[in-house]
C-alpha cells in the first residue's frame, strides 16, 4: 500500500525541504516528490501545517523505559516494551543496554534483544551490553562484583552473538581498554561485535593501541572517565582526538558541562559525535524512583541518584536531548537532527537502511512541531498506535 505524506517540511538527513511530500511503499521510502505530485495508487495523507517530518532517532544506549530495566526484565517482551516507551518520544530504534551483571543475564539479554529484533516495526535493532569488562574504578552504578576481565568463554560466547541477529541487528559491547588485551578485541571486532571504550582509567596510550586493534567508539564521553590531565590526557582525549571514532553525548545539563561538550563539538570532524539517552526506566512514567541492583535510585530535578548523589543513568529522552543539543550547545536544527539518526545509524553499520528519508530507506520517520516536540512516529511504514497514517 502506498501513502504519501505531505503537508509537513521534510528533512532528508541531508538538506530541508519545503512544498515536498515523502511516498512511501509499504515499510519502505519510495521517493521524495513535489507536494502538488499525483501519485496514482497512493492515499494523500496530509500532516499538521508547520509541522517536520524527519528520520526517526536511533538511540544506542537504552537501559529502560515504561517502568521497565531490561537488567531485571531480560527478555524479548521486555525489550519491545523498552522501544514502546521511547517511541513516544521520536525514538523508533534502539539497543535495549543491559549493564554490568552475571554474564548469564547479560547474554539472555542479548538473546532476548535477537528475538526482539526479528519482530517487525518492533523497534529493537540490537543490544547494547555495557561492561562487565569495565574498571573497578570508574564503575559508577555498575555492580562491583560482576566486573571482571574477559575469559576464553566469554570470548567465545559473546563472539557467537552477532549470529543470532544476522543482519536485524548489531551487537555493541562497552569495555575498558585496560581490562581488555588488544588480540582480543581485534577476535571480537572480526567476530562483528562493535566495541566502544567506556567506564575506563585508560591511559592516552593504551586507549590509542585499542582503537588500532578495532575499538570504534566510546561509550557517554566523559562520564566514568578521568578528567584530561595535563600530562595525563587519558581515554577522554584519546576519544577527541581519533578522527575515525565516534562519540556517544549526554546533552542533559547534569552529565556533562555543556562548555564542554561544545569543546568537544569543535575538536571532533562533523559526523562523529552522537545523542545518546542512557535512560532509565521512568522514561515515559511519572514515577519518581525505581530499583537498580536492589537499591532505590531517585528521580530530582532531572536527575537519577543513589541515596548518595551518584548519578545512575539520565533522565532524558532523545526529542529533549535534540533540543538541549541546539539550546546548550548552539547546534543548528539539521545537526542537531543529524546528531540523533544519522551519526548513530553510521555507528552501527546501517546507514544504507536507516538514517535519512531517501528512496529504498526503512519508513522510519518522526513528526515534530515547531519546537520540536514529537507529534507522531513511523517503524517500518506504520504509525504509532497502527495503521500506516
Amino acid at each position: 500500500m502506498r501513502h504519501l505524506l505531505t503537508g509537513a517540511r521534510l528533512f532528508t538527513g541531508d538538506m530541508l525541504l519545503d512544498d515536498h511530500a515523502l511516498l512511501l511503499n509499504g515499510p519502505d521510502i519510495l521517493d521524495i516528490v513535489p507536494a502538488v505530485a499525483t501519485v496514482a495508487g497512493a492515499t494523500r495523507v496530509t500532516l499538521p501545517e508547520g509541522s517536520l517530518l524527519a528520520p526517526g532517532f536511533i538511540d544506542t544506549q537504552v537501559n529502560g523505559g515504561g517502568g521497565v530495566l531490561f537488567n531485571d526484565t531480560p527478555t524479548a517482551a521486555g525489550a519491545l516494551a523498552i522501544a514502546a516507551a521511547h517511541r513516544r518520544f521520536g525514538t523508533t530504534a534502539l539497543l535495549p543496554t543491559v549493564i554490568t551483571d552475571d554474564l548469564n543475564t547479560m547474554m539472555a539479554a542479548a538473546e532476548a534483544a535477537a528475538e526482539a529484533a526479528a519482530v517487525p516495526g518492533g523497534g529493537v535493532i540490537g543490544v547494547h551490553m555495557e561492561g562487565p569488562f569495565i574498571s573497578p574504578g570508574r564503575r559508577g552504578v555498575h555492580n562491583e562484583n560482576h566486573i571482571r576481565r574477559p575469559n576464553g568463554v566469554d570470548l567465545d560466547r559473546l563472539s557467537a552473538l552477532p549470529r543470532h541477529f544476522g543482519d536485524l541487528g548489531r551487537v555493541l559491547l562497552t569495555l575498558a581498554p585496560e581490562q581488555v588485551e588488544d588480540a582480543d578485541i581485534a577476535r571480537l571486532v572480526r567476530a562483528g561485535l562493535i566495541l566502544a571504550g567506556g567506564h575506563s582509567a585508560a591511559s592516552l596510550e593504551r586507549t590509542q593501541a585499542a582503537l588500532r586493534a578495532g575499538l570504534r567508539g566510546f561509550t557517554h564521553l566523559f562520564n566514568a572517565m578521568p578528567p584530561i590531565g595535563n600530562r595525563a590526557p587519558g581515554i577522554a582525549l584519546a576519544a577527541m582526538a581519533a578522527k575515525d571514532a565516534w562519540c556517544g553525548l549526554i546533552v542533559d545539563g547534569v552529565h556533562v558541562h555543556p562548555d564542554l561538550l561544545t569543546l568537544a563539538l569543535a575538536a571532533k570532524p562533523r559526523g562523529k559525535m552522537m545523542l545518546v539517552t542512557d535512560a532509565m526506566p521512568p522514561t515515559g512514567t511519572d514515577a519518581t524512583s525505581f530499583t537498580l541492583y536492589g537499591n532505590r535510585i531517585h528521580r530530582r530535578d532531572g536527575r537519577l541518584v543513589t541515596d548518595d548523589g551518584v548519578l545512575a543513568g539520565a533522565d532524558i529522552d532523545m526529542a529533549q536531548a535534540v533540543r538541549n543539543t541546539m539550546r546548550l550547545l548552539g547546534v543548528d536544527l539539521e545537526e542537531a537532527l543529524r546528531m540523533a539518526s544519522l551519526y548513530p545509524a553510521r555507528f552501527l553499520g546501517l546507514d544504507g537502511r536507516l538514517g535519512q528519508l531517501a528512496a529504498g530507506f526503512q519508513a522510519d520517520l518522526v513528526l515534530l512541531d515547531a519546537n520540536l516536540h514529537v507529534l507522531g512516529t513511523w517503524v517500518t511504514g506504520q504509525r504509532d498506535g497502527g495503521g500506516p497514517v
